[in-house]
């Protein structure tokens, strides 16, 4: 039998092949077995067993053909939270950690002295920004939605695991606040933000689903749709927050200002320096 690092140099040597970093080898074989970095360096001489070494070896064929290996181990972790993940969902995203750790920067400063503060998370996909928020802030209503029937199931799955409460709508965007007179103090959104011609990688192109992907020609048309109803679903005093592309800050404040005319909007660099963040205040 094969030992733990015979197997991983010999998987790390195939991504690299295919353009796909070789410490994906490791970082599969950890979460696979639910190991630490220690524990391998530990006992990286000792023989695999085999049940473990084909396991092992049918993950990584799927991500050599460019498969996400979150998909492939069937969950992805986001603010220290264990999310389930299929192909319903996006594979939640480091980068939309910022957005939680704003949201809830936010909250103790405009927030404080409420004792329920209600938050809807619009187009919430596998429930993570949702579900995080509610685990942070005990103080959270939580409200999510989707248009994705996929969706909600899985997001469902991942708050009875992750011990929340949240209510769930099924349809587009803000419409299931509308028809259900639902207001709220946060609002908040990772929307399809990637224009329409944008080339992605294969990983994300051919696995990824592409309804929770392009946001039409210049990648704002989501937005739009919630700015549209906005005003119908946010409390007097409200916040709301989204995640957005780089390069979309001067086209993105100025559909603010189209309906909101000259409410604050701010729009928050991430750890790289990238606009990637934009909070509108009402406030």
């Amino acid at each position: 039998m094969a030992t733990y690092k015979q197997l991983v140099e010999e998987a790390s040597k195939q991504c690299e092949l295919v353009n796909i970093s070789g410490q994906t080898a490791l970082l599969y074989l950890l979460e696979l077995c639910e190991k630490e970095h220690y524990d391998y360096y530990m006992n990286q001489n000792d023989e695999i067993s085999c049940e473990m070494e084909l396991s092992y070896k049918a993950g990584i064929t799927r991500i050599l053909n460019q498969e996400p290996m979150n998909y492939v181990l069937g969950f992805s972790w986001f603010y220290g939270y264990k999310f389930i993940v299929d192909d319903n969902v996006l594979i939640p995203r480091p980068e939309t950690e910022e957005l939680v750790a704003n949201i809830l920067a936010d909250i103790d400063l405009y927030f404080k002295d409420y004792e329920t503060i209600n938050c809807v998370d619009i187009g919430t996909g596998s429930g993570a920004i949702a579900i995080a928020l509610a685990k942070e802030e005990t103080k959270i209503k939580m409200l999510a939605t989707d248009i994705s029937e996929g969706a909600i199931e899985v997001a469902k799955i991942n708050a009875k695991n992750n011990d929340v409460n949240i209510d769930f709508l099924c349809g587009s965007m803000a419409d299931p606040l509308v028809e259900n007179n639902v207001k709220v103090d946060f609002l908040i959104s990772n929307p399809p933000y990637i224009k329409q011609a944008e080339i992605l990688d294969a990983s994300v192109d051919n696995f990824e689903p592409h309804l929770a992907l392009f946001g039409g020609d210049d990648g704002l048309y989501f937005y739009r749709l919630i700015f549209e109803k906005a005003k119908l679903v946010l409390n007097k005093r409200s916040i709301m927050a989204f995640e957005m592309g780089y390069d979309q800050k001067e086209t993105i404040l100025n559909e603010v200002k189209k309906y909101f005319g000259d409410v604050r909007a701010e729009v928050i660099t991430d750890i790289n320096g990238k606009d990637r963040m934009l909070f509108v205040y009402f406030v």
